[in-house]
C-alpha cells in the first residue's frame, strides 16, 4: 500500500492572491504532490491550504511552500484578527 501524507500548513497571507497564488504554485510544482484545498481568510489574513503526497514529495513540497512564503510574507507589516 503507498503511504500518503497529508499536510495542513497555515501561511499570514489571507488577502493578496497573488502571493496565495505563489505559494500554492510552489507546492503544485512538487512531483507527486496533490493540491486538495486552498482556503484564504481576509479577516484572519490567514490561509489555510491543503495537499497530499508521498512522505517525500509532502516534505519537499512543504519546504518549498516555506521557502516562497518566507520571499513574500513580511511578518513585521502583518495585520489580522487572529494573534
Amino acid at each position: 500500500m503507498k503511504q500518503l501524507i497529508e499536510c495542513v500548513p497555515n501561511f499570514s497571507e489571507g488577502r493578496d492572491m497573488d502571493v496565495i497564488r505563489q505559494i500554492t504554485d510552489a507546492i503544485e510544482a512538487v512531483e507527486g504532490v496533490k493540491l486538495l484545498d486552498v482556503d484564504p481568510g481576509k479577516a484572519t489574513n490567514r490561509t489555510v491550504v491543503t495537499f497530499v503526497g508521498s512522505p517525500e514529495a509532502a516534505t519537499e513540497a512543504a519546504f518549498q511552500a516555506i521557502r516562497k512564503a518566507s520571499e513574500l510574507i513580511d511578518m513585521s507589516k502583518h495585520q489580522g484578527e487572529h494573534p
